[in-house]
């Protein structure tokens, strides 16, 4: 699935376990790994990378680790770009003192320039395990086809046992619909079309897609989809959540930075965009 996976890493205490995740990964995709790190190469950081390599069972032979020193945005998406990574894997810091997450200047510039698909570990561990329940967003943008299928290709090779994709009612569209004087039961029915118009809109989606052995939920809500997903992803308790960059498909995208920052701000759990 991703041939280039790239890890940008810092000297950090997550180190060690944000390699384990990735060497996972890339163990699972079959993929090459590119070790980037911004930042002067000193004999002293050197050895100690090499032995966290060895100490993650990474084979450091196969390993291309990358040194560059700059601006770490830009010289993290350059060696991207170089290497023709496919997957960009960063970490994402924890607050202080409250139980939410939440991404620094440098992982939300990443998230909003990177022109590959991009990984965002919130609690990686050095006894990596496999993502188990998965949402996907399946909100009405042009690139929700291609999201979903990617997301069902992923959760097939991670064996994931359960995937939720999420639509959402247009509130505008409800509102609408249900302005004349109408009977309750007609506000009702027209409810009920609303939220079958858009399980109807995944079912197409899903239909010409390979779903074998996965356990496949549509799910209907109402209100800003970006909210709703960090809502039920908690709710959930999910490990994965699974949405798309809009940037270069429609006007739509110019709303997406301000929807993406609602789940930027609290991360509710690991987050795949599909690029």
């Amino acid at each position: 699935m991703y041939k280039k996976v790239a890890l940008a890493i810092a000297f950090s205490p997550t180190i060690e376990a944000l390699i384990s995740e990735t060497k996972r990964l890339v163990e699972l995709f079959g993929s090459e790994l590119i070790l980037i790190h911004i930042g002067k190469k000193t004999d002293e950081l050197e050895t100690q990378l090499e032995e966290i390599i060895i100490k993650t069972g990474l084979d450091i032979l196969n390993t291309k680790l990358i040194w560059k020193e700059g601006k770490p945005v830009h010289m993290i998406l350059e060696a991207c770009a170089e290497e023709k990574a496919d997957l960009l894997i960063i970490g994402a810091l924890k607050r202080e003192g409250i139980l939410t997450y939440y991404l620094g200047s440098v992982g939300r510039k990443l998230i909003r320039k990177s022109k590959c698909s991009i990984l965002t570990l919130i609690d990686p561990r050095v006894e990596a395990e496999r993502f188990s329940k998965v949402v996907v967003n399946g909100t009405q943008m042009e690139i929700t086809p291609k999201v979903i299928s990617k997301a069902l290709k992923f959760c097939q090779i991670e064996n994931v046992s359960q995937v939720h994709i999420l639509n959402e009612i247009k509130l505008y569209a409800f509102r609408m619909a249900t302005a004349s004087k109408g009977s309750e039961d007609e506000v009702s029915n027209t409810r009920r079309k609303l939220i079958q118009d858009e399980i109807v809109y995944v079912q197409d989606i899903l239909k010409d897609l390979d779903k074998t052995g996965l356990k496949i939920n549509i799910k209907i809500t109402a209100g800003k989809w970006a909210v709703e997903l960090v809502r039920y992803c908690e709710a959930f308790k999910a490990d994965l959540l699974i949405l798309g960059d809009e940037r270069g498909y429609t006007f739509i995208d110019r709303l997406f930075p301000h929807d993406l920052e609602d789940v930027l701000s609290e991360l509710p759990c690991n987050l795949l965009i599909i690029k």
